[in-house]
């Protein structure tokens, strides 16, 4: 497999995601309870004081709808990566795509959590726009990239490394 073709593809992945992310976000979708799941408490609590309660535990049909759908397009997205990168095995496969989840967790934990939502007026709830504090709440997202981050890329590294393996 290709180093370069790997580091393009870390690039490619990260412009998909962050166009993913910006598209969910506009309009009314960010007031869905997969997105509300996706804020600190903190935020969670002041935006349900002046909104009708909605579940947005891992629990809720609408969360796990939502992040099972994200597993099938990262799974689309990062087969079609491994196959372009030259993996040929299972392990290959299942490697390089925990490594691109990976990579995805740490940039959309760094960048786009910590810089653009803690900064960008368009990420706000509405009533909680005053909250500048609570929206730059760095542990917060760190936690939720280590778990369940690392538990959610496993998911399509195993079905990327079995479907490369099928392919193959």
């Amino acid at each position: 497999m290709s180093i370069w073709v790997i580091l393009i593809e870390m690039i490619v992945f990260a412009a998909i995601f962050t166009a993913i992310i910006f598209t969910y976000y506009r309009g009314d979708r960010k007031y869905s309870p997969a997105s509300i799941h996706n804020y600190p408490p903190d935020i969670q609590e002041e935006y349900f004081k002046t909104h009708k309660r909605v579940d947005v535990s891992y629990r809720s049909k609408k969360v796990i709808l939502t992040k099972g759908f994200g597993v099938l397009l990262f799974t689309g997205i990062l087969l079609v990566c491994a196959l372009v990168a030259g993996a040929k095995t299972f392990w290959q496969g299942f490697l390089l795509t925990f490594g691109l989840m990976a990579w995805i967790g740490f940039y959309d934990t760094c960048f786009l959590d910590w810089v653009l939502f803690a900064n960008l007026p368009m990420f706000r709830l509405e009533g909680t726009e005053h909250m500048d504090k609570a929206y730059h709440q760095k542990w917060f997202h760190a936690k939720g990239m280590l778990f369940p981050g690392i538990i959610f890329a496993l998911i399509p590294a195993v079905l990327v490394g079995w479907l490369v393996a099928l392919i193959r």
